[in-house]
């Protein structure tokens, strides 16, 4: 069994950290320090023999004593390569499983839980067989649960459904799963649960949500011309276009750790964030300034190595900056640009089509695997720059360049800037992938929430986008709706929430 280890979200009776990575369901306080305790439960993903026991625990439970299957309760999920089935074991022996397995031939991050099922002479000690079982302090059906819903996110899914017996529901309900509905199995009453994924909800808090309290946009400091955000109509935009002028400013900082971390890239990632800045807005860039910090000289020649491999490969003027030796990493960028006619982030209206466009060429950026896609250093210098174009050739209603708020995040802020909720047709959503391309091992949970690179939100009216490159892929991926927050849409037509409210707190431009 390749025991699995599972994050603190699943709460205190399954503790992670002890020998080898597993998952040991122990009472409440009693943390094992080395060795798991005798009668430990452990759960792993299951090999070889281990799915064998589990299926015959499976044929005892569903078929022989409750009847629920006629001859066996195999099915084509049993044989579906992406199964994954994770058992419970006490000493040798395999006292309870589930599996777990994406819906439908494209995963696009909709995974289900089934055939939970607790040995017998397991379920007294807290499994889900029944109301003895679910109130006990410890047991196996809870570890299972909480094992399988902390396995399903780890593999970037970002809808975990399950259908559950009725006397086992409150066991569900306990551990923080919802219900969303009722059905009847061979005869018997079952519930639909689901486990609340708040990963674009964190994502978001940790990234954007402080804007409102720093930046203070409803306070009297706001109308005056210091503290303006751009002026009306641009509050909170990539960039800000310079009254009297047709330049457009942006500036981003980068994370000091990657800065530390991985200088040449974070000096390149310094260009790259700032042309999607302006190229957002419909700018084309004219200039950039730096301001670079570092422990040594040859740490800072690290960092501006990338900021002039990106000035030249978007052929953008370095016109200067700043340059500091002896302190903690720091890099920021600021870029200008000149359109007479800026994009708006807010511009969206009640009803807009929501489209991306995105590079999905590339891969994982090595140490940035799941957050920083990176589409763009193999790019030749022509088609970064035509990439850059993109906005200012289709003149949409509104358009933001996704950052490290994620598709989801993005998708948020320009709602927000626009007055209105979003809705995201998941399974529309245009993504790396495939079996042997680079892609492969690119999940959408992952996806929706990465900076890729190169990435467009843009609205427009129903049909009317423009949005085109032969270098990225364009699709329709849902709407403005007057619903705020964001909601993700899936091919049965339910929807879970990504996002409660406002990303940043700004409110409309």
């Amino acid at each position: 069994m390749a025991l699995l280890d599972v994050p603190a979200l699943m709460g205190p009776r399954v503790v992670a950290g002890a020998p080898g990575g597993l998952v040991v369901a122990v009472p409440s306080g009693a943390v094992p320090a080395g060795a798991p305790p005798a009668g430990a439960v452990l759960v792993g993903v299951a090999e070889g023999a281990e799915i064998d026991a589990y299926r015959r625990l499976r044929q005892a439970a569903f078929v022989d004593e409750q009847g629920l299957f006629a001859r066996t309760d195999r099915d084509d999920l049993d044989d579906d390569p992406r199964t994954v089935v994770l058992v419970a074991r006490v000493g040798t022996a395999v006292v309870g499983g589930v599996r777990l397995a994406p819906v439908g031939e494209r995963d696009i991050g909709w995974w289900t839980g089934s055939r939970l099922v607790v040995a017998p002479a397991a379920r007294t000690a807290g499994g889900a067989g029944g109301a003895a079982g679910a109130d006990a302090a410890v047991g196996v059906g809870t570890a299972l649960v909480r094992a399988a819903a902390a396995l399903a996110e780890q593999l970037g899914v970002i809808r975990f459904d399950a259908t559950v017996q009725a006397r086992s529901a409150v066991l569900f309900r306990r551990l923080g799963w919802q219900q969303t509905g009722t059905a009847v199995v061979g005869g018997v009453d079952h519930v639909r649960m689901r486990w609340p994924v708040d990963r674009y909800q964190r994502l978001v808090d940790a990234t954007k949500a402080v804007l409102e309290a720093v930046l203070e946009p409803h306070t009297a400091w706001a109308d005056s011309p210091a503290g303006s955000l751009g002026g009306p109509g641009w509050v909170g935009d990539d960039g800000a276009p310079v009254p009297g002028t047709d330049l457009v400013a942006a500036c981003d900082a980068i994370l000091p750790s990657m800065v530390e971390r991985d200088p040449e890239w974070a000096g390149w990632c310094g260009v790259l964030v700032n042309v999607n800045d302006l190229s957002a807005m419909g700018a084309t860039p004219v200039g950039l300034l730096d301001a670079v910090a570092g422990r040594d000289a040859a740490s800072v020649r690290r960092v501006l190595s990338g900021v002039r491999r990106g000035a030249e490969a978007w052929g953008v003027p370095l016109l200067g900056g700043h340059t500091q030796v002896g302190v903690p990493a720091a890099l920021s960028v600021t870029a200008l640009g000149r359109t007479s006619s800026p994009v708006p982030g807010g511009g969206g209206r009640y009803g807009d089509a929501l489209s991306l466009t995105v590079d999905v060429s590339g891969s994982w950026r090595e140490g940035h695997h799941g957050t920083q896609w990176n589409s763009t250093e193999g790019r030749r210098s022509d088609e970064l720059r035509d990439l850059a174009g993109t906005v200012a050739r289709a003149r949409p209603a509104a358009a933001k360049d996704v950052s490290m708020a994620g598709v989801v995040g993005t998708v948020g802020m320009l709602a927000e800037a626009s007055g209105y909720g979003a809705v995201v047709d998941v399974a529309s959503v245009p993504r790396p992938g495939g079996a042997g391309r680079a892609g492969a091992d690119v999940t959408t949970g992952d996806w929706l929430g990465c900076f890729p690179g190169f990435g467009m939100v843009t609205a427009d009216r129903p049909g009317d986008s423009r949005m085109h490159s032969p270098y990225a892929v364009t699709a329709e991926v849902g709407g403005l709706t007057l619903e705020r927050g964001v909601l993700l849409r899936w091919p049965d037509g339910a929807t879970t929430r990504a996002v409660g409210g406002g990303v940043t707190g700004l409110g409309p431009a």
